[in-house]
C-alpha cells in the first residue's frame, strides 16, 4: 500500500497538479459575468476547467520530455519524476496523450468556439516548449499569453462578453509573473543559468528588475481603469469594484518582496500556496470580488 502510494503521488508531481491554481483564470468570466447562482453557467464553468487542468498537465509533461537533460543539470528541477527517472518516459508519453484526448474531448462537449481556444493554447504552449522558449523576449511573452488565453477561454466557453481591459491586465500580470520565474533562475543559477536554458544568456538580473517594474505598474493601472470603465460599472451595476485595489496592490508588493528579498518567484504557482500573506490576499481579493459584484 505505502509502495502504491508513493507511486501515485510521483505521476501527480509529474502531472504538476498544484499547476492547476493558473487555471482558474478560466472560471474569471464565471465571476464577473455574475453567473455564479446560474447552476448551469456553474457546471459549464467546471467543465472548461477541467478540460483546462488536463491540456496544462499534459504540456507540462512535453516540457519535461523535451526538457530533460537540461532539467538534470538544474538544482531544482533534476528532482522532478521524470529528470530523475522516477517515472519512464514511456508512461510520460501515455498519459500525454491519454489528457489531451480528455482536454478536447470535454472541450469539444462544451462549445466549438471554447474548443478552439484549447486547441490554440496547446498548439500555443508546445510551440513554446520547441521553439518559442529558445527566443528572448518572445519566450515571456509566450507563456504570458497562456495566462490571456485561460481567461477569454472562460468568456467563449460560457458564451458570455469580457471587458478588454481585464484581458489586457490578465497579460500584464502574467508578463510580471513569468519575469519573475526568470529573474528567479538566474539568481538560482548563480553564473551557470545558460547551462540550464541558454535564452537565459541574454537576460540580467538588472534587465529583469526593469521589466518587473514596468510590468507591475502597468498591471495596477489597467486594473484600476478596469474597476472604473464606464461599461463595466453599466454591466455590473456597481462603481464599487475599485475597493478591491488595496488587495491588488498588497499582492504586487508582496510578489516584489518575495522576489527581491526572499528569492521567490520561482514558481508562482508554488509561491501562491506557501505564502500565506500572497495566498490570504488572492482569496480576499476573490471574496472582496463577489461580494460587491453579487451583494
Amino acid at each position: 500500500m505505502a509502495t502504491l502510494l508513493k507511486t501515485s503521488g510521483l505521476y501527480f508531481r509529474a502531472l504538476r497538479v498544484y499547476q492547476w491554481t493558473k487555471n482558474l483564470l478560466v472560471l474569471a468570466a464565471l465571476v464577473f459575468a455574475q453567473q455564479l447562482d446560474n447552476p448551469e453557467m456553474v457546471r459549464t464553468g467546471l467543465l472548461a476547467y477541467l478540460s483546462f487542468c488536463f491540456a496544462a498537465s499534459a504540456t507540462y509533461l512535453f516540457n519535461d520530455i523535451i526538457d530533460l537533460e537540461n532539467d538534470r543539470v538544474h538544482p531544482e528541477k533534476r528532482h522532478r519524476p521524470i529528470a530523475s527517472g522516477a517515472v519512464p518516459l514511456s508512461h510520460a508519453w501515455a498519459m500525454l496523450l491519454v489528457l489531451f484526448a480528455m482536454s478536447l474531448g470535454l472541450a469539444y462537449c462544451i462549445r466549438l468556439p471554447f474548443l478552439a481556444a484549447v486547441v490554440f493554447y496547446i498548439v500555443e504552449t508546445l510551440l513554446y516548449s520547441l521553439i518559442l522558449k529558445q527566443v528572448a523576449i518572445l519566450d515571456v511573452m509566450a507563456v504570458a499569453l497562456g495566462f490571456v488565453v485561460r481567461a477569454v477561454a472562460g468568456a467563449l466557453a460560457l458564451d458570455v462578453s469580457f471587458s478588454n481591459w481585464l484581458v489586457v491586465c490578465s497579460f500584464f500580470l502574467a508578463l510580471l509573473l513569468t519575469l519573475g520565474k526568470r529573474r528567479h533562475e538566474i539568481a538560482l543559477m548563480d553564473g551557470g543559468a545558460s547551462s540550464h536554458r541558454k535564452v537565459l544568456e541574454y537576460y540580467s538580473i538588472h534587465f529583469l528588475d526593469q521589466l518587473i517594474l514596468m510590468m507591475a505598474c502597468s498591471s495596477m493601472i489597467t486594473y484600476t481603469i478596469y474597476t472604473c470603465s464606464p461599461e463595466v460599472v453599466e454591466r455590473l451595476g456597481t462603481d464599487h469594484l475599485y475597493m478591491t485595489l488595496p488587495f491588488v496592490v498588497y499582492g504586487l508588493f508582496r510578489y516584489l518582496h518575495l522576489i527581491h528579498h526572499k528569492t521567490g518567484g520561482g514558481d508562482p504557482s508554488s509561491t501562491l500556496l506557501k505564502d500565506w500573506p500572497l495566498g490570504a490576499t488572492v482569496a480576499l481579493w476573490g471574496i472582496a470580488c463577489c461580494v460587491i459584484i453579487y451583494g
